[in-house]
């Protein structure tokens, strides 16, 4: 039996809940009980063993509802299993490159993240904002990526009675892939 595993996320435009989404599959298809959820509809993250944190960035940072999130459960996030992820990098210019907001590295530590990683975003044509006209349109999203690395997360979540009985293990830099 797996363990009780939240995915939540903070997007705009819906690219970065399907990224959310496809993580839940991957999680629930390793026999994990998976909620996928809007950072803004969690209101604890007591049920849960591991808790996977998503957001699209924009201007190098992650939107102001998932940072909210981490500040607000910080603590709970401390005594769990914890992943980040981002999703926003626009066009071909090397999305291995991008460095995670450090905002968003700073919070990793804060939460004990054990593992962090960058999908390339989709803006569609028709996305309507301020800054939208200007950037790149396309789809950048390589789902068998996003799935490699949601079933790495999947095998590294620890059960129960195993993390009861040792010390968590020191967390691994928040902008290392698992």
């Amino acid at each position: 039996m797996g363990e009780r595993v939240l995915v939540a996320y903070a997007t705009k435009h819906g690219s970065t809940a399907q990224i959310a989404d496809t993580i839940g599959v991957a999680l629930r298809r390793a026999g994990h009980d998976v909620d996928v959820q809007p950072v803004r509809a969690v209101g604890t993250v007591a049920p849960y063993r591991a808790v996977v944190v998503g957001s699209a960035i924009y201007d190098g940072r992650w939107r102001d509802d998932a940072e909210e999130f981490l500040d607000r459960m910080g603590p709970e996030l401390r005594s769990r299993d914890v992943w980040l992820f981002d999703s926003g990098p626009l066009g071909a210019y090397g999305l291995r490159e991008v460095e995670s907001p450090r905002s968003i590295r700073r919070a990793a530590d804060r939460v004990g993240a054990r593992g962090h990683a960058t999908f390339g975003g989709r803006l569609a044509e028709d996305a309507e904002g301020f800054m939208e006209p200007w950037m790149p349109k396309g789809d950048w999203r390589d789902f068998q990526e996003i799935d490699r690395w949601a079933t790495a997360v999947a095998a590294a979540i620890r059960p129960a009675e195993r993390r009861a009985r040792g010390r968590r293990p020191s967390a691994r830099r928040a902008d290392q892939p698992i």
